[in-house]
């Protein structure tokens, strides 16, 4: 193929569903989108203009909703359109889009990860906590995490980019997906299975670990807390967190980890649309209706802008 990648299209089929059913669906994902960005501006406003919510904890919260504004923008136009009929893409277009979807998505488990230490520090050292999660720290942690994520998928993509793709161009998927587009390729399906193997632990392994190893000490400090009310309010803390960790880690895991032969393509689109579509909905739902702090911010903003508006001009 040599350098004609960049006009090869690629023909997305997206969902086996009626024309009719297309457009309700449709409509669904917009207004989850439209949903997904009113949901994510807000808590990203909320911790900027809010003075009492200046604390790590929030601030690393703002840069994951500022993940899932780009990560859901990156899957879902493309899938409206395709839900209109308009399925094809270019395979430059496809690389485009699998290297933000990757690189966000793997920011994301970045950040999971330095949450979970900052709850670490919050719950299991918090005479020291102020002194190790300052603004600085919290800066260079979340700094990290996009820099090291963008610069690592980029040898993915460009691994992809180098192979020699046979056809047909045809991707059964509503987005250019790592295996459906290896699919394409020349190369040993069990080299494909290693490849999309080797990105999983990359992206999710060390996030994961660093996860399960700060809860295993949250958990084993909370249980050692002789106050009662002292444990609910640090479960309270950490189940926001606890729960979207939960959900992207799940989906993730069922999508990319399991062995090949037990895959159902139908599934793992439904899944897809889950972990593209709803989960960046999810997380700041999650986060604003069981903090109360940010439910508080958001009633002060409210009532602040409410005030503002009724003052005679």
């Amino acid at each position: 193929m040599g350098n004609n990648t960049n006009v090869i299209n690629i023909l997305l089929l997206g969902f086996p569903i009626g024309v009719d059913l297309q457009l309700l669906f449709f409509f669904i994902v917009l207004s989850i989108y439209i949903l997904t960005l009113i949901a994510n501006i807000t808590i990203i406003t909320l911790v900027k203009l809010n003075q009492h919510l200046q604390t790590p904890m929030y601030l690393l919260l703002s840069h994951l909703s500022i993940v899932d504004i780009f990560y859901s923008s990156t899957i879902v136009p493309k899938m409206l359109f395709t839900l209109l009929q308009k399925n094809s893409i270019s395979l430059a277009g496809c690389f485009t889009q699998q290297y933000f979807y990757v690189s966000l998505g793997t920011t994301e488990f970045f950040l999971l990860g330095v949450m979970a230490v900052d709850r670490y520090f919050a719950i299991c050292n918090p005479l020291r906590y102020a002194a190790i999660m300052n603004e600085k720290i919290c800066l260079q942690a979340t700094s990290a995490s996009w820099l090291v994520a963008f610069l690592s998928m980029l040898f993915v993509v460009i691994f992809l980019s180098k192979l020699l793709y046979c056809g047909p161009f045809i991707v059964d998927h509503f987005f250019c997906d790592l295996a459906p587009l290896l699919k394409l390729s020349c190369i040993d399906p069990h080299m494909m299975e290693n490849v999309v193997l080797i990105f999983c632990c990359c992206a999710i392994l060390p996030s994961f670990l660093i996860t399960i190893v700060s809860y295993t000490f949250i958990v084993f400090t909370i249980l050692r807390t002789p106050s009662q009310k002292g444990r609910k309010e640090a479960f309270s803390t950490c189940a926001s967190h606890f729960m979207v960790v939960v959900i992207l880690y799940g989906t993730v895991i069922f999508i990319y980890v399991r062995p090949a032969h037990g895959r159902s393509i139908e599934i793992n689109k439904f899944i897809g649309v889950f972990n593209t579509v709803v989960t960046p909905l999810l997380n700041p739902l999650i986060y604003c209706l069981r903090n109360k702090d940010v439910k508080m911010a958001m009633r002060k903003q409210f009532s602040r802008n409410l005030l503002r508006n009724n003052l005679p001009q």
